[in-house]
């Protein structure tokens, strides 16, 4: 079970650093398509960062902040936006994340389009990577019973 300790140096420092670790992570995950790193490794800084909230606030602030519903909704949004962009990559005739076949329907270049599409595929397992990592901490850290269903 994950207690809450009331360490002020810890509580400072996590609070001054999880901002920046979630800002260095949507960073990774948008220049994904630029250069190395994207969804997955974007996914996990930010799931990290989660994750040091809930070591260092506990159980109740992280629920509070990040609930697990709200983690089930960013991992099936996360792959509805990844198979949703490769199944309209079908729907313009192209293969599955076929981005060039996208420039018709954005009115753009096809390198303009494979770069945007790449973009949207980061974003959306950046989602799903975040909230499974986050989920899965908290299933392993509970031991899967949640303090509120001790209660019943």
């Amino acid at each position: 079970m994950i207690f809450r300790k009331d360490d002020i140096i810890v509580n400072t420092i996590s609070r001054i650093l999880i901002p920046f670790i979630q800002l260095y992570a949507l960073y990774v995950i948008m220049h994904g398509h630029y250069s190395p790193g994207g969804g997955f490794q974007g996914g996990v800084i930010l799931g990290a960062s989660m994750v040091l909230l809930l070591l260092t606030r506990g159980y109740d602030e992280a629920k509070y902040k990040f609930p697990e519903q709200i983690a089930t909704l960013f991992s099936s949004v996360g792959v509805l936006i990844y198979a949703g962009i490769g199944l309209l990559c079908l729907f313009v005739l192209g293969n599955f994340l076929d981005y060039g076949k996208l420039a018709a329907l954005l009115n753009v270049t096809p390198s303009h389009a494979r770069s945007l599409g790449i973009l949207g595929v980061e974003i959306g397992v950046g989602f799903a990577v975040m909230s499974v990592m986050y989920s899965i901490f908290l299933d392993i850290s509970t031991g899967g019973v949640l303090p509120e269903d001790e209660e019943e």
